[in-house]
């Protein structure tokens, strides 16, 4: 089987279903829908995002024995949710760009994007009411979608708790690995693995699998975000998308620095918290960036601090920690196959 092939062909659904669930709307206020359809990358003019996390779910469902087409609607879900986030994220982080264009507030305004934002997490709900059909109108499939439901929204919280943390180390230099890992996951991991336990609960009705499910997503979640930390930090914008050292420039507490500024030489540790200190925002709600120089002389620390390789290797141990769950499900077929290489190049470090 073509790999590649299977996962464009099973993006391109997830797109058009995403699509219907955008079209379904009112025509007098179409210019909102085509705010939210350029956010997606929805439009001719994108490059359209990678939909990793709706991908995941439905190669989950199909590993477990369904069809993916089936579960199409919470992959949408999952997708709406995701990006109802990041635009409420590039509002509070100040960032102008996301996938080499400008962002929702960039060009409407923030009161635009905060309702875009709101709008999106109302579709995603909306979206897993779909699942509902004439054929699982059963009291049981009744149940299970209200406890995705539930689910759903108690990650939703999680999401938002996860962004006060982070938003909230803006202002200290004493954040800790535990704390870090604690906002990631529930910034990060808790959709990824929220998204993977739906799909499962959709396919199974065996409690162990789904348990094992979100715990493989779970932890994936949290080596893909250590893996983006290093993108954000040391990586160009052609390699990842992201401006070059964006991270570093507008001074996030990602892994690399904590870890820097608790392990990094005496005088390197010093200048880092110099460096990494709290500044004004400016007049328009963006971040005030570091300098080339500094952010220079920033990612000198962090390399002979030997930050790159800790967080790599803390990547590295949750991918594996998240391929053994996978592996004790035993998966038969191309399905384990596809799973395992879908993990693989999410996190490719």
């Amino acid at each position: 089987m073509d790999i590649s092939a299977e996962f464009s062909r099973l993006i391109e659904e997830i797109e058009e279903e995403m699509a219907a669930v955008l079209a379904e709307r009112s025509a007098s206020v179409a210019p909102l829908y085509e705010m939210l359809t350029y956010h997606l990358g929805l439009d001719e003019e994108a490059a359209g995002g990678k939909r990793i996390r709706p991908l995941l779910g439905l190669l989950v469902y199909q590993a477990l024995g369904g069809d993916p087409r089936r579960a199409l609607p919470g992959a949408a879900a999952v997708e709406l949710g995701h990006n109802f986030s990041l635009v409420h994220d590039d509002i509070e982080d100040g960032d102008r760009e996301r996938r080499h264009r400008p962002t929702v507030w960039a060009v409407w305004g923030i009161p635009m994007a905060i309702n875009a934002g709101d709008a999106l997490f109302a579709l995603s709900r909306l979206a897993f009411y779909r699942l509902r059909t004439a054929e699982n109108e059963t009291e049981e499939d009744a149940r299970r979608i209200l406890e995705l439901m539930q689910m759903y929204d108690e990650t939703c919280l999680a999401l938002c708790e996860g962004q006060y943390l982070d938003m909230s180390f803006e202002s200290r230099l004493d954040v800790s690995v535990e704390e870090y890992l604690d906002m990631i996951g529930k910034k990060t991991a808790s959709l990824m693995s929220a998204g993977v336990q739906a799909a499962a609960m959709l396919a199974s009705r065996d409690e162990t699998v789904v348990e094992a499910m979100r715990r493989f997503g779970f932890d994936l979640g949290l080596a893909f975000q250590m893996a983006d930390d290093v993108k954000g930090s040391f990586w160009e914008s052609t390699d990842s998308g992201k401006t070059e050292a964006g991270d570093i420039r507008r001074r996030k507490k990602t892994l690399p620095v904590i870890w820097a500024l608790s392990n990094a030489a005496s005088a390197d540790a010093d200048r880092l918290k110099q460096l990494f200190l709290p500044v004004p925002r400016a007049a328009d709600g963006s971040a005030a960036s570091m300098t080339d120089e500094e952010t220079a002389e920033a990612l000198a620390i962090l390399e002979r601090s030997g930050a790159r390789e800790y967080t790599l290797g803390e990547a590295r141990r949750f991918r594996d920690r998240a391929i053994a769950e996978l592996d004790q499900l035993a998966i038969p077929g191309d399905s384990g196959a596809e799973l395992a290489e879908l993990v693989h190049r999410m996190v490719a470090v």
